[in-house]
């Protein structure tokens, strides 16, 4: 947990200045948004949901007036942060930023050539930035004359013309969106994490924009929304712009205070514990910037393709989609080493693809060789480290038909399956190479549904059980208020081996100065909860083998129903077990 919450905690840039751009005041103070009407569609359907999580695969990029800078201003490396911020971290005088505009003209940029090459790495979406936090816009706004349309020699709307090529290449569009910026009056300095409060005028600068974004480009598979930090109100408002505009739109979670669609991960981050949410990792090529930089040591490319493989496979595997970033140059040609990574990942897609896209996370917490993902019927299992004695243990795999196994890529090898009390073994000893590639793919085939006995916490001679956090699970929320806001355990969970019969479950946890309600479920079945200020509360339980079959499921939640932005209202300190 300290991990996810260290990589939230994740600041954006240091060691920035203070910036004043000139631009024409906006008075106009933005209205709060109206009350649903009653039966108005605010969110993405399931449907869009599910087809959502099944991309998997994305591709980020990240272009504007800094890639013109590249990290460099006046021959002098300016590396003290992500180089798309080099107005801030470079503390450069706004005037003679904004007069990259004058300069910037990139005619290398091919939007169907840049569709071209997400596919051709397995990817299934785009995301670009359409505005960053320099403020400066990569679309033909009406709402400010900052923009690739009207400011530069290029003078034609970058973001018609991609949404207009991922329309051609059957590939989906999204667009990032800072509602930070540093060119508007009132939002024209750095503040450290990136969290500036945004005023009412450029909260209705925001909401005007987005109304273009979410009307002139087609439908938008994702809005990216970054930093800042709104009111709940401000928050609201931004999401129900979007969603009163396109409905299926998906929302980040960096929209904040709990009103994304989505939830993202710190940069270059991925998570260490559950997230059952809908969830994206946004990775860069490299950590140190997402923007382009003249000046990176690019290295090894092969190193670099296994490094975004795995990382893939990481995210997939725990239930994520996987977003990876390219800074083109300021002329708009793709950085080659780039273009060489994502080839390389897609050339290893071609083969194991189906184990990525469409899957769903692992049902198992660890596995000793690698990962897994599971599709309709089949059981993908990402050979990261080959055991010595070559056989992939697959523990709690019972009472589920196995056919043989193969390679993917390599389907004439056919690879035997046992099972046992503890599992299913995969025996690869004689698969000697298993192709001979970077992280082979083993396919196990089953028929009806997979079933996978948890690890549970084991009862004593006498029937009792003890549990902490330590032997159970915690479930995390995030995309709260900010950076500055640490995520919060809104569910604890464990897997009992209890038989049948009627228990008592002792909970003791941290006292509460005001009486509030959670819940207990076990089997599937809630019971009501009181916390207050005692600090402990016994409620007698029934174990149901039916509905839980291979161990007791015993978790501690708020009061249903579950909204995004609630949390356990007590620290669990544990919960003691004992027949009654």
């Amino acid at each position: 947990m300290k991990k996810l919450i260290a990589a939230l905690l994740i600041l954006a840039s240091a060691n920035a200045g203070s910036a004043a751009f000139g631009a024409q005041p906006d008075s106009a103070a933005a209205p709060s948004p109206k009350p649903a009407a009653v039966g108005e569609t605010l969110r993405p359907s399931p449907a869009t949901i599910e087809q959502w999580r099944d991309r998997k695969f994305g591709m980020f990029i990240h272009f504007g007036l800094y890639s013109l800078a590249g990290g460099l201003w006046n021959g002098r490396r300016i590396d003290n942060g992500y180089s798309e911020q080099i107005l801030a971290n470079g503390n450069l005088p706004p005037q003679a930023y904004a007069a990259l505009a004058g300069k910037f003209d990139p005619e290398r940029f091919d939007p169907d050539a840049i569709v071209a090459l997400a596919k051709a790495a397995g990817m299934k979406y785009i995301v670009i930035t359409a505005k960053h936090h320099d403020g400066f816009n990569l679309f033909g706004t009406k709402v400010t004359n900052y923009n690739i349309v009207e400011a530069t020699p290029y003078g034609r709307d970058l973001i018609r013309e991609l949404a207009e090529a991922c329309k051609r290449g059957g590939i989906a569009f999204g667009v990032y969106y800072s509602t930070i910026d540093w060119h508007h009056p009132g939002g024209n300095r750095y503040i450290e994490g990136n969290s500036n409060p945004i005023t009412p005028a450029q909260e209705a600068f925001n909401v005007a924009q987005l109304k273009e974004l979410l009307s002139n480009y087609g439908p938008i598979s994702e809005i990216w929304f970054d930093m800042g930090k709104p009111t709940p109100q401000q928050s609201l408002h931004f999401e129900r712009t979007v969603h009163r505009l396109q409905p299926e739109t998906m929302v980040s979670g960096r929209v904040w205070n709990h009103q994304g669609d989505f939830t993202v991960m710190g940069d270059n981050a991925e998570p260490s514990v559950a997230v059952e949410e809908p969830w994206e990792s946004p990775a860069s090529m490299f950590p140190d910037t997402w923007g382009y930089r003249a000046w990176e040591v690019r290295g090894d490319v092969a190193g670099k393709i296994h490094e975004h493989i795995g990382r893939l496979v990481r995210v997939v595997s725990a239930g994520g989609n996987y977003i990876l970033n390219i800074g083109p140059e300021g002329d708009g040609a793709v950085v080659p080493f780039e273009a060489e990574v994502l080839h390389g990942v897609g050339d290893w897609l071609k083969t194991n693809g189906p184990a990525i896209y469409g899957t769903r996370a692992q049902p198992f917490k660890t596995l000793d060789f690698g990962y897994a993902t599971v599709g309709p019927h089949t059981l993908y299992l990402f050979v990261e480290k080959p055991p010595a004695d070559g056989r992939l243990r697959l523990p709690g795999v019972v009472d589920t038909r196995l056919g043989n196994a193969a390679v993917l890529g390599a389907p004439s090898l056919s690879l035997p399956v046992s099972t046992g009390a503890d599992g299913a073994v995969v025996d690869i000893s004689h698969a000697a190479g298993l192709g001979g590639g970077f992280m082979p793919v083993i396919a196990v085939p089953f028929e009806g549904a997979l079933h996978v006995r948890p690890k549970a916490v084991a009862p004593d001679g006498q029937g009792h059980a003890r549990l902490v956090a330590a032997n159970g699970e915690a479930f995390l929320r995030h995309d709260g208020y900010g950076y500055a806001d640490p995520p919060k355990i809104y569910k604890m969970g464990w897997d009992v081996g209890l038989g049948p019969g009627r228990y008592v479950a002792a909970i003791a946890y941290k006292p509460v100065a005001k009486a509030r309600p959670a819940r207990l479920v076990v089997d599937g079945r809630a019971y009501p909860l009181q916390v207050g200020p005692s600090g402990h509360a016994a409620i007698p339980i029934q174990r149901d083998p039916a509905a839980s079959p291979y161990a007791m499921r015993l978790e501690i939640t708020p009061p249903s129903p579950i909204g995004r932005a609630d949390h356990l209202p007590m620290a669990v300190r544990s919960v003691d077990l004992r027949p009654n």
